[in-house]
């Protein structure tokens, strides 16, 4: 028998083959602090398959916001800052300040993923920041491929701070002759040519693409047929992948579009 302690919300006892039922209907009843401690039950219970139930718990899942994401990428580093400045504790309402938000949307963020802190004396920074990274993924290493070493490519190559987050650049890969078989940086340029293959050989997890726009598609779809499903796009285009392919798109030039927009509206919308 697995045993699980809701903390604040009372002991739950978990059977090794507990029906699907049960976790199902207190699924739809729980509060989000506790999904996803029912959601682990789940599949500790039952392996993911092609199971429309455990399918329909992970899509359940996905539906916490990217705005929630971004939030929580915000909070881990203001915590990093915290540390550094030997924080012990920090309310909500010192997070909140620091980021520019309210101290409820604070609280709403982290009860997403569990219990933190305790009510009265905040939450305890280190504990926090370590739970966060584990949320975000960046308690472990993530195996990185970079597609074109342009001047984008190279200088996301350059980025030291992706190591030190566990995004680890293991493979390049390029089309100009000039570049393959040399060493960029560290790491030998692959012929894009082999990519498929050499994803799936080297257990690539994460592809950064910063190919040219009329490039860029062709090169998402021998990442799908690799198997790799995240992929973050630095070309300037809207690219068609699976709904089981994550994919994030950088466009630089519609941000500083947004900026152009602020200075040449400045003082009009407040107008309006």
């Amino acid at each position: 028998m697995l045993f699980y302690d809701f903390k604040g919300v009372g002991p739950m006892h978990a059977m090794l083959h507990m029906e699907r039922r049960m976790i199902t209907s207190a699924w739809s009843k729980s509060p989000e602090s506790k999904k996803s401690l029912l959601f682990k039950i789940f599949c500790l219970t039952n392996p993911c398959s092609a199971d429309k139930i455990c399918e329909s718990i992970h899509n359940a899942m996905r539906k916490i916001s990217e705005s929630t994401i971004h939030r929580l990428s915000l909070y881990y580093r203001t915590l990093v800052s915290l540390q550094r400045e030997r924080y012990i504790t920090v309310s909500s309402r010192e997070l909140a300040k620091r980021d520019k938000l309210t101290p409820a949307q604070v609280r709403k963020d982290l009860s997403f993923f569990g219990s933190f802190g305790t009510r009265g004396l905040g939450y305890p920074v280190n504990e926090l920041k370590d739970k966060i990274a584990s949320i975000l993924g960046l308690n472990r290493t993530w195996n990185v491929a970079m597609v074109g070493v342009g001047n984008v490519g190279s200088a996301l190559v350059s980025y030291k701070e992706f190591p030190r987050q566990g995004f680890v650049i293991k493979k390049i890969f390029d089309n100009d002759q000039r570049k393959i078989g040399k060493n960029h940086k560290g790491i030998l340029v692959s012929d894009v040519r082999n990519l498929a293959k050499e994803l799936k050989e080297d257990r690539i997890e994460i592809v950064v693409l910063a190919v040219p726009a009329p490039a860029a598609q062709s090169v998402v779809d021998e990442v799908v047929l690799a198997g790799v499903h995240t992929i973050l796009n630095f070309a300037p285009t809207n690219l068609k992948v699976p709904d089981n392919i994550v994919l994030r798109t950088v466009n630089m030039a519609m941000e500083l579009e947004h900026l152009s927009f602020a200075l040449s509206n400045r003082g009009k919308i407040k107008e309006l």
